[in-house]
C-alpha cells in the first residue's frame, strides 16, 4: 500500500506543473548519449509520449554529428573542423543530409510512433520552411546560418496533433542546391524563437553548466553567463550551448535547460520536479 500511496503522491506532485504546462510548445534539442544508447532513447520516446498525452506540444530538433563522422570514415571521406564546425563541401553535404534526413530522424519518427505518439519527421528543406545562406563559404563551405523560418509550416503540423522530428538542414532558393549543414543548437534555438515556444530543453553529456568545482549551477542569467564566460568557467563546446539558451531567450522564450541526458527520464525530472535536474537560463 505505501508503495502505491508515493505513487499517487508522485502524481499529485507533478500536477501543477500539467496544469501550467498544458497546450504550451516546448522544443528539445536532442542529442549526446540519450540518442545513442538504446535504453535511454527508449525512455526519451516515452517521455515525450507523457509530455504529449498531458497536453504539452513537443518539438524535437536533433543532431548527428558522431554518426556522421562515422560514415564518412567508412565511406573513406575526409572530413574536417574549423573552430568546431564540419568543413562542408558538396560531397559531405550528400553525406549529412543522407544520415540527418534519411538515418537519424526517421528512427527517432519511427521510435515516438512505436510508442503511441504521432511524429512526422521533416528536414528544413521541406516546404522550404528553413532558408539558411553560407556563415562563410570559403572558410566553412556549405555550413549555414538561419535566415528565414517558415513558422507556420510547424504550427500546422502542431494544430494537425504531429510532433514535429527535425533534421537541422537548410534550403536555398537556388535550382538543385545541395542545401546547408546547420548546427542544431542554433537551429533548435532559432526554431523555439519562431514558434513561440514556453520552453527549449537541451539535452546533453553534462549535468549542466558547472562552477570550477565541477557543481551544477542550476539557475544562470545573462550577466552571469558573460562573467563566467570571462573567467573561462564556461569554455569550450558549452559556450554555443549557453549561446543559443541565450539567443532563445533574448527572442521570446520564457525559459532555457541544459540538462544531463544520461540520466533515465530527464525531461520528466526538469519538467515535472520542482528541483530539477540541470540548468536552467532566464532572460
Amino acid at each position: 500500500m505505501k508503495t502505491k500511496i508515493t505513487q499517487v503522491q508522485t502524481l499529485l506532485d507533478a500536477l501543477p506543473y500539467i496544469k501550467r504546462f498544458s497546450k504550451e510548445i516546448f522544443v528539445i534539442k536532442y542529442g549526446g548519449s540519450a540518442q545513442i544508447n538504446p535504453e535511454l532513447k527508449d525512455m526519451v520516446a516515452q517521455d515525450i509520449l507523457l509530455m504529449y498525452l498531458v497536453g504539452i506540444k513537443p518539438v524535437v530538433v536533433h543532431g548527428g554529428g558522431n554518426k556522421i563522422s562515422g560514415m564518412l570514415d567508412r565511406l573513406k571521406i575526409g572530413t574536417q573542423f574549423i573552430d568546431g564546425l564540419r568543413v562542408t563541401d558538396d560531397k559531405v553535404m550528400e553525406i549529412v543530409e543522407m544520415v540527418l534526413s534519411g538515418s537519424i530522424n526517421k528512427e527517432i519518427t519511427a521510435l515516438l510512433n512505436h510508442h503511441g505518439a504521432k511524429a512526422i519527421g521533416i528536414s528544413g528543406k521541406d516546404a522550404n520552411f528553413i532558408k539558411a545562406k553560407p556563415i562563410d563559404y570559403n572558410k566553412y563551405g556549405l555550413v549555414g546560418k538561419i535566415t528565414d523560418i517558415d513558422e507556420s509550416v510547424i504550427k500546422n503540423l502542431i494544430s494537425e496533433k504531429f510532433i514535429p522530428v527535425i533534421a537541422p538542414i537548410g534550403g536555398d532558393e537556388t535550382l538543385n542546391h545541395p542545401g546547408y549543414n546547420i548546427n542544431a543548437d542554433l537551429a533548435a534555438s532559432k526554431i523555439a524563437a519562431s514558434i513561440g515556444a514556453k520552453k527549449i530543453i537541451f539535452m546533453t553529456d553534462t549535468k549542466g553548466v558547472l562552477d570550477k568545482d565541477k557543481n551544477c549551477l542550476s539557475t544562470l542569467f545573462e550577466k552571469d553567463i558573460d562573467r563566467l564566460k570571462s573567467d573561462e568557467t564556461i569554455f569550450g563546446g558549452m559556450i554555443p550551448k549557453v549561446d543559443a539558451c541565450l539567443e532563445a531567450v533574448n527572442s521570446g522564450v520564457e525559459k532555457a535547460h541544459i540538462i544531463d541526458g544520461r540520466i533515465e527520464h530527464s525531461l520528466l525530472l526538469e519538467i515535472f520536479t520542482s528541483d530539477g535536474i540541470g540548468t536552467v537560463i532566464k532572460k
